[in-house]
């Protein structure tokens, strides 16, 4: 039995606290779907809700391009679990147009900025990384490429100094330094090791070195723009620091071997993950690798734009070929050295799987990102989805997996799958 303890309030009318965007929702049988399965779907996101574990979550859906669900249930701020008691008195309602932090969901969009420069002939994915930083070609690194860190096989998965403050995280160039100065671990194509930190640095530095940009107004100019998002950023100006959903520690404490293997992979114990994103420093610093911010709609925009073959409404963000070679298997399905768990990547991608994946059952061809343990954005060709489930309650509770996973299952039970073909 679970003990009843930081968790957030429920109240007893859900609709108190669920936003519908209806002006966007079409009606699902446009799309070969019914009423019944979109509320099958939300149904599943309000048993998660109702664990406690969640204060807020977001969720959009485009099947053929159209939107069949968008919504958000909970609290943006104010309703925390109860070890945070005392930090918020105002309670402001989650809604389907607040930003929230993809953590490492980011990863995946940033990915498609080195593939936007290939797509240009500024680099290729397989030249070694010291080609464009030199001062990364030493202490074992001198030939590891590009797409080994794009793929987690670069043998740098950590930021190499024990026991890092989370403060690190904001000052770019001494993570840089950091890396550049360490020493690569089993740097090679077969072994694999989640770079939770490490990759997002280096592939960001090269996005710099290449364009003379920022890499945030890289990003804004190669994919926030013509996507039209207010939002898809690396952290949030100050104008909007207000409006930011704020993230939670909630449920049963980890316990061994979870917490070794949640520090291992984040270099920081992962309670302390939920408190430094809420700060402004987090929300003024640029961590390619993990604080992209925006709405659930906004990133399932950004997939939709990979189903079509890169286009959205007209602009042609990325080439065909592009998204194809993003979308490629790195390599085979593996037992990952940091996160321990079966995962296949692509150059940039978390990819799916036939049996169960990330992304429920047969979805072999499903791409998409996990972030800091239940947020999940996806595109899935075979079914025509583009998903985007956002969240702000940071938990490794033994229930929150079962709940996740029911949504997960759900959204590919009930988008069936269909024949199409990536737009040329």
């Amino acid at each position: 039995m679970f003990k009843k303890t930081n968790l957030v309030s429920i109240p007893k009318t859900l609709g108190q606290v669920t936003h519908i965007n209806s002006s966007a929702e079409i009606s699902p049988y446009d799309v070969n779907m019914t009423r019944e399965n979109v509320e099958a779907i939300w149904n599943t996101v309000e048993s998660f809700y109702k664990t406690g574990l969640q204060p807020g979550l977001s969720l959009t859906i485009r099947r053929h391009g159209e939107v069949i669900l968008d919504r958000a249930i909970g609290h943006a701020r104010g309703n925390e679990p109860t070890r945070y008691t005392g930090i918020s008195s105002e309670k402001v309602e989650l809604t389907t147009d607040t930003p929230i932090c993809l953590f490492s969901a980011s990863k995946a969009i940033t990915a498609m900025l080195i593939h936007k420069l290939q797509e240009q002939g500024k680099l290729n994915i397989n030249d070694r990384v010291a080609k464009y930083i030199p001062e990364f070609g030493t202490n074992g690194k001198e030939n590891i490429t590009i797409s080994q860190v794009l793929s987690h096989r670069a043998g740098v998965p950590t930021i190499p100094i024990k026991n890092p403050d989370p403060s690190l995280l904001f000052r770019w160039t001494t993570v840089i330094d950091l890396i550049n100065a360490g020493y690569a671990k089993d740097a090679d194509k077969a072994n694999q090791a989640y770079h939770a930190i490490t990759g997002g640095y280096v592939v960001g530095e090269i996005v710099q070195r290449i364009t003379g940009m920022s890499v945030n107004d890289y990003l804004q100019e190669t994919i926030s723009k013509p996507l039209g998002a207010k939002f898809l950023t690396y952290g949030l100006p100050k104008k909007h620091h207000d409006i930011a959903a704020f993230n939670y520690s909630t449920g049963a404490d980890p316990t061994f071997p979870i917490n070794i293997l949640a520090k291992r992979a984040l270099g920081i114990e992962f309670e302390k993950v939920s408190n430094i994103s809420n700060t402004s420093l987090f929300m003024d610093a640029c961590i390619p690798a993990g604080n992209i911010y925006g709405t659930a709609d906004e990133v399932s925009r950004f997939y939709q734009m990979m189903l079509n073959g890169g286009m959205w409404e007209g602009k042609q963000l990325f080439e065909p070929e592009t998204i194809k070679r993003a979308i490629e298997p790195a390599g085979p399905l593996t037992i990952d050295g940091m996160l321990m768990i079966p995962m296949r990547f692509s150059n940039g991608f978390m990819l799916g799987e036939d049996l169960v994946s990330l992304y429920g059952t047969k979805a072999s061809k499903a791409y998409g990102h996990l972030g800091l343990i239940n947020i999940v954005s996806w595109a899935d060709p075979s079914r025509d989805i583009a998903v985007a489930l956002l969240n702000t309650g940071k938990s490794l509770d033994p229930r929150s997996l079962p709940a996740l996973g029911k949504i997960l299952l759900s959204i590919s039970k009930n988008c069936s799958v269909v024949h199409r073909t990536i737009k040329q």
